[in-house]
């Protein structure tokens, strides 16, 4: 039998690093000055272009072959990625729930990238960083010194963990093993909650239509008589509630849930009560808004977005989970090869991979470490409440207009608003010639089934001045 081959190696070993620093070096810090440069003058610029369609064709090219001088690379950054993102950190981007981000978590994001952490487990100390985050976010919200959380994209994974911890409380283990095994499982949430929520039964194998979308009071809130109500009606069909869902800041309007009387129906009925408060959470750190929480504490689980109100950069979603072991019992497997150990970098159980869905994980919680370390929680407090009473000034602007006119209460940061004798094209027509035009960008919302403007005002750099403008160039163009 012929002998195979054997490898010869002519040469060094291929690197990605450069032969020479000092060129990636300057390159760096032009990067650097001109992204804070980009930063410092950003009320200067449009909020949003449009991107031009040789732009759009230049990202179809084929995969390259051959590496471009990484200078070359930042100019093409420069001309074509740049001027054409969401625009997010434009003080006059009022649009969806979005936050601004902040120069301290951009300059963490660096630090996280040379890091290259993989923070899905092991003893190190990125998962150390990551359990002070955790232990903050319940602190922030009066949970208890032992709940459990990680870090994740968004909320739309946060309610996903949830869901499958709510699963867990109520079938067991074997849940994992044979999924519902004929349970009929029925879940609440108020007709204002977050697509995200129907998608994580959804994805859970519950199926959407389980989720039983319960009707709105005067409020915008859950109607609890109607919770009530429905759950009777499931129960006498044969059904097993599982799951209540609060809303804290609903997408439409802000509007937050009675998440007391959740809790304590919840608790009655011995249902897992959850809080999808994306960005509403961070409301629990100004005293003039954190009343609206009022039951939060008693919450089973818990989803939020640090990307939003808190002004980290994306993306910084989180879930907390009052019982560590029911969070551990719904996502932990054993295998030899990722075995952990008493000592040795494969120490520190329980691993973040034990306890939710992803193994390979970012050092995410560097950017929302640095960011709540270095402005404190009470300035974001202050950002909380200088926006609601931004949103509370334009909401005046308002009813004070003969042509313009308030769509919902407001009482947060959200504005829906209309223009008196508008239909929803021309309303729709008005959003994005403003949002074309590179001068504001809210977006709409149905409103007892009228299509609103809807302005959300979550950057911390946007001011009164931004929603005059924003209410006297609607005045103008209409």
């Amino acid at each position: 039998m012929d002998e195979a081959p054997a490898i010869l190696y002519t040469g060094a070993m291929s690197t990605l690093d450069p032969e020479d620093w000092s060129g990636l070096r300057a390159l760096g810090h032009t990067m650097m000055d001109d992204m804070i440069d980009h930063l410092a003058g950003i009320a200067s610029q449009p909020v949003w272009r449009p991107m031009p369609e040789a732009v759009r064709a230049a990202f179809t090219a084929p995969l390259p072959r051959e590496g471009a001088p990484p200078p070359a690379l930042y100019e093409a950054f420069r001309a074509t990625i740049q001027p054409y993102v969401t625009g997010n950190t434009h003080p006059r981007f009022m649009g969806w729930v979005h936050g601004g981000g902040n120069p301290v978590s951009m300059l963490a994001e660096l630090l996280a990238g040379a890091m290259n952490a993989n923070c899905g487990g092991r003893d190190h100390v990125g998962i150390v960083v990551e359990r002070q985050v955790i232990a903050w976010a319940a602190q922030m919200l009066g949970l208890p010194a032992t709940t459990s959380g990680l870090l994740l994209t968004g909320s739309s994974m946060a309610n996903f963990v949830a869901v499958l911890c709510a699963r867990m409380h109520t079938l067991g283990p074997v849940a994992r093993t044979q999924g519902l095994n004929g349970a009929r499982l029925t879940a609440y949430a108020s007709t204002a909650v977050h697509r995200c929520v129907p998608g994580a039964l959804d994805m859970a194998g519950l199926g959407s239509e389980n989720l039983r979308l319960v009707p709105l009071d005067g409020q915008f809130r859950m109607d609890i008589s109607a919770l009530r109500a429905a759950m009777a009606e499931d129960i006498a069909a044969g059904c097993t509630p599982f799951l209540i869902v609060g809303t804290a800041g609903s997408v439409d309007v802000g509007a937050f849930d009675d998440l007391a009387a959740l809790s304590a129906l919840a608790r009655a009925k011995n249902l897992w009560f959850h809080v999808d408060a994306a960005f509403g959470a961070l409301a629990a750190l100004s005293p003039a808004q954190a009343t609206l929480l009022n039951g939060i504490e008693q919450a089973d689980s818990v989803a939020l977005d640090f990307h939003k109100w808190a002004q980290v950069t994306y993306e910084a979603g989180c879930v907390l989970v009052r019982d560590p072991a029911i969070q551990e019992a719904s996502f932990a497997q054993a295998t030899s090869y990722l075995a952990a150990s008493n000592r040795g970098l494969a120490g520190g159980q329980p691993w973040p991979c034990d306890m939710g869905p992803d193994l390979s994980r970012g050092f995410r919680a560097l950017k929302v470490w640095m960011t709540l370390s270095a402005y404190g929680a009470d300035a974001l407090g202050r950002v909380v409440a200088d926006t609601c009473a931004v949103a509370a000034h334009l909401a005046a602007r308002i009813e004070a207009s003969d042509r313009l006119e308030l769509l919902a209460p407001v009482g947060l940061n959200i504005v829906c608003f209309g223009v008196t004798g508008f239909s929803d094209a021309q309303t729709q027509d008005l959003v994005a010639d403003l949002q074309e035009q590179g001068l504001f960008a809210p977006s709409t919302t149905m409103i007892n089934g009228r299509l609103a403007i809807r302005a959300a005002i979550v950057n911390h750099r946007t001011t009164r001045a931004d929603v005059d403008a924003l209410a006297d160039e609607i005045l103008r163009q209409i």
